[in-house]
């Protein structure tokens, strides 16, 4: 391991348990001797450290962060991040909200202390370049390296003592609008200018302009593609797997699906079913159950109140192996699924893994695996003890989010969720599909229909900041432009404006109840 301590710009000590001096490196600016230590020693992990926090580093905890090499962590102890809340502006995925309470997975990065082992960098090398800013350096870095497999991480433990101190600055608008330019694509940059201006009333003309002149900044994936994830950290003792199939109306379906886990390869221990059917006097008809000898024990529960939030949390109850697979009952798959799961449980060494999910006529470029901002019911597998105390929220229930928002919690207990796309499973979506009893909405009579969907707008409440919120907006308006807009384009305004403060409003009641 070694140290780099630095004033923000410059090198003012650097520490290792092998090499006692560096004369040569003291006063040179921060990136260009990482990139050269980098380079000089290939087998390390390199720590970087703003001398203010030098008594505070959590020195002899570094090395227990790196169960494999794939990582990146850093973190800023005040309160905001280098690139300040009009990132919201330009970007809606969870990566933006940092809760620096956990290890939190972001491409937000900090110059204030960090570590990353130098086979990553020597990986991605040739796309790096030295400049004065380091923390634009990390955060660039990061951005890029994320959706190519680099896992990156607010990690606070990597200081003993959580304090502020106020050296700290932020970037600026010629900095965000450079950022935009080269990692987002160019439209991004005219909406950032136009979020600005109508949200804030602010006119950053010279920003916008200055920004047009930036390339575009990539990784080659290849290199680091090379880098092998193998986790040395003990995640798997029993290697026990439940399954949790919410189901209603859709017995063929669901037979296929127990057909596909009993030819497992690696057999679940327990499959769990909930089904439902609202109809007065109704009873299972999933007769298979008792009269078929399956591999695995099946908890069979039979509920006459619709709902797959209601369902799957009642299947959260039955839950006693490690591991669970929160799944569908239209889904088909390979026989060795759960089999390769558990492969990737054990090499990175995570407890959420989101596997590959898409119909028939899709196909998904196979991929390292990476952090991924959304969850999904039907295709997730989690290590059984990351559910402790948690519940499908049922405000969202016969609309949409409820899958982002307990993706979101698990977040924010500090379990990042993993995309595997080197194996999948097929979405069948039957034609029975959707919801099959039509269920009342509260909103339903509202003579103003609610634009989101209220369930979609208690998402953006809970989970999103101001400004990600008023890009939705923005989004939201710019997509369901049509030819009405430009026949009257003050009554259309009006009439989004109208139902989407009826979205707000319902959103806080189911909030609320």
């Amino acid at each position: 391991m070694i140290i780099l301590y630095h004033n923000q710009s410059k090198i003012t000590e650097i520490v290792s348990s092998e090499i006692n001096d560096f004369p040569n490196e003291i006063g040179k600016n921060v990136v260009t001797v990482l990139l050269d230590f980098a380079e000089k020693f290939q087998n390390e992990i390199l720590v970087w450290c703003h001398e203010n926090y030098k008594e505070n580093l959590n020195i002899n905890g570094i090395d227990s962060f790196f169960h494999h090499k794939k990582f990146l962590f850093t973190f800023n102890p005040t309160s905001t991040n280098y690139f300040n809340r009009e990132l919201g502006y330009i970007e809606d995925s969870p990566f933006v909200k940092v809760n620096k309470a956990i290890r939190y997975g972001t491409w937000q990065m900090s110059s204030q202390v960090g570590a990353i082992h130098s086979s990553i960098i020597n990986a991605c090398r040739k796309d790096l370049k030295s400049e004065t800013n380091f923390d634009y350096f990390l955060n660039s870095f990061a951005k890029r390296a994320m959706a190519i497999g680099l896992l990156c991480y607010s990690e606070p433990k990597l200081l003993l003592k959580i304090i502020q101190i106020s050296h700290y600055k932020n970037t600026n608008l010629f900095e965000l609008f450079r950022f935009t330019k080269q990692h987002y694509k160019t439209r991004w940059i005219f909406l950032l200018f136009f979020n600005l201006f109508l949200f804030e009333k602010r006119f950053p003309l010279f920003p916008f302009l200055f920004s047009i002149f930036y390339k575009k900044r990539t990784i080659n994936p290849d290199k680091l593609n090379q880098i092998e994830i193998n986790s040395t950290k003990k995640i798997i003792e029993k290697g026990t797997i439940d399954v949790l199939i919410p189901t209603i109306g859709r017995k063929e379906y669901l037979l296929d699906v127990l057909q596909n886990l009993a030819s497992q390869t690696y057999l679940p221990t327990t499959v769990i079913i909930i089904e439902q059917n609202p109809n007065e006097n109704s009873s299972s008809e999933l007769d298979y159950i008792e009269n078929t000898t399956w591999p695995f024990q099946i908890k069979h529960h039979f509920t006459q109140q619709a709902g797959v939030c209601n369902a799957r949390n009642i299947g959260l109850n039955f839950i006693e192996s490690e591991f669970c697979f929160l799944a569908d009952d239209d889904i088909t798959f390979n026989n060795d699924l759960l089999e390769k799961v558990m492969q990737n449980f054990q090499s990175t060494g995570n407890e959420v893994l989101l596997v590959s999910c898409h119909l028939k006529t899709q196909s998904i470029i196979q991929q390292q695996p990476k952090q991924f901002p959304i969850f999904g019911g039907g295709h997730a597998f989690v290590k059984s003890s990351c559910l402790k105390g948690l519940k499908f929220d049922m405000a969202y229930e016969f609309g949409f989010g409820e899958d982002g928002d307990f993706g979101m919690q698990l977040l924010n207990k500090g379990y990042d969720i993993l995309f595997i796309s080197t194996f999948e499973i097929i979405h069948l979506k039957a034609p029975i599909g959707g919801f099959r009893t039509k269920p009342f909405l509260k909103w339903s009579n509202e003579q103003i229909t609610p634009k989101p969907s209220p369930t979609v707008m208690l998402y953006k409440l809970k989970h999103d900041t101001k400004e990600q919120l008023s890009l939705y907006k923005v989004t939201l308006f710019l997509k369901n432009i049509n030819g009405n807009f430009l026949k009257n384009p003050y009554h259309y305004i009006a009439v989004f404006k109208s139902k989407w403060n009826k979205s707000v409003f319902w959103a806080n009641k189911l909030y609320n109840e």
